[in-house]
C-alpha cells in the first residue's frame, strides 16, 4: 500500500460509526498501518496494560478525583464515600506539603422521591444528602454530544467551584444529561443519579457526557481559555461512570492531531496525563447495546470510525474483547479505562486476585487484568472508612432516641460492652412496639413494608444470652439472602428441644420483589418446623437510616454470605459497633474479618461450585456456599453460648480495628506512593 493510499484510506474515515452498526454481524480486524499516529492508537491498549509507559516524575500530586457519586452530594453506595473521604483525608495528611486532590463531578438538579438537590439560592447548591456548598460559576463549555435527533449538539456546561470539608470541587451543570427528575418509564430499582430522567437520558449516557465534559474541561484548561484553573497532573476514575477518561484523552486527542483540529504539543499534554481507574464491583461496567453508535459517535465524533477501526484491545483469549470501546457488540463504559488506564486499582486485595483469576468475578475483563498484574499495572487497596463516622457517637444516639422517643439508647466502646446488653433490651422493646402498634410502625419507618412482625417482648427472659443477628444490606443477589435462608434451614431442627433463649433475626434492606418474597417464606418454612424460632424472625423491605443504625446497635452479629463484596463497609460499621461479621471468604471481606478473632469465616467459598478460597480436601467435604455459611453459622452460635467471653473478646477486638483511611501503613499511604510513583 503506498502512502497517498494510506492518506485516502484514513481520510474516509474521518466519519461517524453507521446508525447500529453494532446489530449487524461484523468482524473486527486491525490491517498493517504505516501512519505512525495510527500505529500509536494501536498499539495502546498494549503498552498501558504491559506498563511501557514511563510513570512521569511528579513533584506535588494535583489528582482530580473525577465521580458520579459523592458522600455529601449524590451518595448511592461506596464509590461515594470514596470520592469524598480519600480525597478529604489526603488533602488533610498531605496538602501541607502542597499535594492535593480535587473532586469533579455533576451538579444534579431534580427530585426523584427519595434523592431531591437544587439551588437553594444564588450561589448555594443544596444536594441530595442535605449538604449546602457555595459555588462560583467559573467558566461555560461547550461540549459536542448526540441529541435525541442523533445529530450533535454543542451543548452549554456550566463549570462551578467551591470548597467542602477543605477539599476543592468542581461542579458541571447541564439540565438535559444531570436532571434526576424521573422519566414516566424510569424503572422502579433506577433512583438517584442513575435514574432515566425526563429528558429520555439513562445512565450510561449521563456519564458518557460527564467523562466528555471532563474532556472539554481539560482541553479549555491546557489551552489556557480558562487561566483561573490549575490543570491536574494526574486523574483517579472512580468506576465505570468516568470509564471513558483514557479513551478521549489518549484516543481522541491524537485522532484530532491526525486530523489537523489540534496542535501536537496539546495532543502530547491530553495523552501523557496518567489516569489511575479505581474499579469497584466489576459487575456493573456501563454497557448500552441500543445506543452504541449514538454514544461513540457522542464522544468521538467525526473521529469515531477512524477511533473505532483502530482500538486494538491488548491480545488475550476473550474473542469478545478485542476492541477497546466495545465487548462483542456493545458499548462499555468501563472498558476503555481497563484496556488505556495507566493503572488499575480496584478495592482490596482479595478481590484484584479474584478478578484476575475468576471468569465469574472478572467477567469479559479477567485476562486482561491477570496481563496487568503480572506487569504490576494492576493492584488492590482495601476501602478507608473513617472510624469516627462510624462508632458509636452520643449526638447520633441521641437523635435516634428522639426520634424515636421510646427508647433509651447508650453509648457503648470496647470497655462498655454491657452498655450494648443494655441496647439489645431496647431494641427488643422497640421492634415489639413497632410490631403491635401499625400507628406507631407508620410514623417511625413508614416506607418500610414488614412481613408478619410480632411481639416478643414478652418472649424473651434474658436479653444478654440471646443471639441477634441482622443483615441490613440491600436486596439483591449479591448480598446472597438465598443462601442465607438455605443455611439457616439447615440449623433451624437444632431448636426444637433448646434450652438456651433462641436467636433474633432482623433482616432486610431496599431492593426487588423476589429477595423479600424469599425471606418472608423463610419466616414461612420456619414457623412450620419451629413456631417459636419464626416468631424471633423480622422480615422487612426497605431502608431508613434510624431504624439500621438501632439494630447495629443492638446486634450481636452481622450476616454477610455475600456471592461477592469487592470491599464492603457494612462489615466495617458493624464492627465498629461491636457486631461481628459472619461473612463469607470472597473480596474485601478476606482482607478485613479476621475468622475467630473480629467476625467469623467461611472455611471455603466457591464461585459457581468451583473452589475460589481455602483448602481442597475442605471444600470437598462442604461442597457448595449454603453447607459452608451453615457450618460458620452454626460456629458462630455454640460459640455465643457455650464461650460467651471469647464472643466479649472477639467485640473488643472488632471495636479496636481502624480501617481509617490515614492509619499506619494503610490505604491512604499506598494510594500516595501510586499517584507519585505508579506503584505502591
Amino acid at each position: 500500500m503506498n502512502a497517498n493510499a494510506v492518506i485516502f484510506d484514513i481520510q474516509n474515515q474521518f466519519k461517524p460509526l453507521p446508525k447500529a452498526f453494532n446489530k449487524k454481524k461484523f468482524i473486527l480486524s486491525y490491517g498493517v498501518v504505516n501512519d505512525p499516529i495510527l500505529s500509536e492508537i494501536q498499539n495502546f491498549s498494549k503498552k498501558q496494560c504491559l506498563g511501557r509507559e514511563v510513570w512521569p516524575e511528579i513533584k506535588n500530586i494535583n489528582a482530580w478525583m473525577l465521580s458520579a457519586e459523592t458522600a455529601h452530594f449524590m451518595k448511592w453506595g461506596g464509590l461515594g464515600m470514596v470520592a469524598s473521604e480519600l480525597p478529604e483525608v489526603f488533602n488533610t495528611v498531605f496538602g501541607k506539603n502542597g499535594d492535593k486532590i480535587s473532586v469533579v463531578t455533576p451538579l444534579y438538579i431534580g427530585n426523584t422521591g427519595k434523592k431531591k438537590a437544587a439551588w437553594e439560592t444564588e450561589g448555594v447548591y443544596l444536594g441530595a444528602e442535605n449538604k449546602k456548598i457555595n459555588l462560583k460559576k467559573i467558566g461555560v463549555l461547550i461540549v459536542p454530544f448526540m441529541g435525541s435527533k442523533q445529530n450533535l449538539v454543542k451543548y452549554k456546561v456550566n463549570v462551578y467551584q467551591g470548597v467542602f470539608n477543605d477539599t476543592n470541587h468542581f461542579f458541571f451543570e447541564n439540565q438535559r444529561f444531570f436532571s434526576i427528575n424521573p422519566h414516566k418509564n424510569n424503572p422502579s430499582a433506577q433512583d438517584g443519579c442513575y435514574v432515566l430522567n425526563e429528558f429520555n437520558v439513562n445512565e450510561v449516557e449521563r456519564f458518557a457526557f460527564f467523562s466528555k465534559s471532563t474532556y472539554c474541561f481539560l482541553k479549555e484548561i491546557l489551552s489556557g481559555n480558562i487561566k483561573n484553573v490549575e490543570a491536574p497532573n494526574i486523574l483517579l476514575a472512580n468506576d465505570w461512570h468516568s470509564g471513558e477518561i483514557s479513551g478521549l484523552t489518549k484516543y481522541f486527542s491524537d485522532a484530532l492531531l491526525l486530523q489537523k483540529k489540534m496542535s501536537p504539543e496539546l495532543s502530547q499534554k491530553l495523552k501523557s496525563l496518567p489516569i489511575v481507574h479505581i474499579a469497584h464491583h466489576l459487575g456493573y461496567q456501563g454497557w448500552d447495546y441500543h445506543n452504541t453508535a449514538k454514544i461513540l459517535n457522542s464522544l468521538y465524533e467525526d473521529t469515531a470510525t477512524l477511533v473505532f477501526k483502530n482500538a486494538k484491545a491488548i491480545k488475550n483469549s476473550n474473542p469478545r474483547a478485542t476492541n477497546t470501546l466495545i465487548v462483542h457488540d456493545t458499548y462499555n463504559q468501563a472498558s476503555c479505562n481497563f484496556h488505556l488506564a495507566d493503572r488499575v486499582v480496584t478495592v482490596s486485595k482479595n478481590y484484584m486476585e479474584e478478578v484476575s483469576k475468576e471468569l465469574g468475578f472478572g467477567f469479559d475483563f479477567r485476562d486482561i487484568l491477570k496481563i496487568r498484574k503480572d506487569h504490576r499495572t494492576f493492584f488492590g487497596i482495601v476501602n478507608g472508612y473513617e472510624k469516627k463516622l462510624i462508632s458509636p457517637n452520643k449526638n447520633k444516639i441521641d437523635a435516634i432516641n428522639s426520634y424515636f422517643k421510646i427508647t433509651d439508647f447508650r453509648v457503648f466502646d470496647e470497655n462498655q460492652l454491657e452498655e450494648k446488653n443494655h441496647n439489645k433490651e431496647e431494641f427488643i422493646k422497640l421492634i415489639s412496639k413497632i410490631a403491635s402498634d401499625k400507628a406507631y410502625k407508620n410514623s417511625v419507618i413508614p416506607l418500610i413494608d414488614t412481613y408478619n412482625f410480632e411481639d416478643i417482648s414478652k418472649e424473651v427472659k434474658n436479653p444478654a444470652k440471646t443471639p441477634i443477628l441482622c443483615a441490613t444490606s440491600r436486596l439483591v443477589e449479591q448480598k446472597g439472602y438465598d443462601i442465607l435462608a438455605q443455611a439457616f434451614l439447615k440449623i433451624v431442627h437444632q431448636f426444637d428441644d433448646f434450652k438456651n433463649e433462641l436467636p433474633i433475626l432482623v433482616l432486610g434492606g431496599a431492593g426487588d420483589d423476589k429477595n423479600f418474597e424469599m425471606l418472608q417464606n423463610l419466616k414461612d418454612k420456619v414457623a412450620k418446623i419451629n413456631p417459636s424460632a419464626a416468631k424471633r424472625i423480622f422480615v422487612f423491605r426497605g431502608y431508613r437510616d434510624q431504624f439500621a443504625y438501632a439494630i447495629q446497635l443492638a446486634a450481636d452479629f452481622y450476616l454477610m454470605p455475600c456471592r461477592f463484596e469487592p470491599c464492603g463497609l457494612t462489615q466495617m460499621e458493624a464492627m465498629a459497633k461491636g457486631t461481628l461479621p459472619i461473612a463469607m471468604s470472597t473480596g474485601g471481606l478476606v482482607d478485613t474479618v479476621d475468622d475467630g478473632v473480629n467476625g467469623f469465616r467461611t472455611e471455603v467459598f466457591f464461585s459457581e461450585r468451583r473452589r475460589v478460597y481455602g483448602a481442597n480436601l475442605t471444600a470437598q467435604r462442604l461442597k457448595n456456599n449454603v453447607n459452608a455459611y451453615a457450618e460458620t453459622l452454626q460456629k458462630a452460635l455454640n460459640t455465643f453460648y457455650d464461650n460467651p467471653s471469647l464472643i466479649t473478646e472477639m467485640k473488643k477486638n472488632a471495636m479496636m480495628k481502624d480501617f481509617g483511611w490515614n492509619v499506619k501503613d494503610g490505604s491512604l499511604y499506598k494510594y500516595y506512593n501510586l499517584l507519585k510513583f505508579g506503584h505502591l
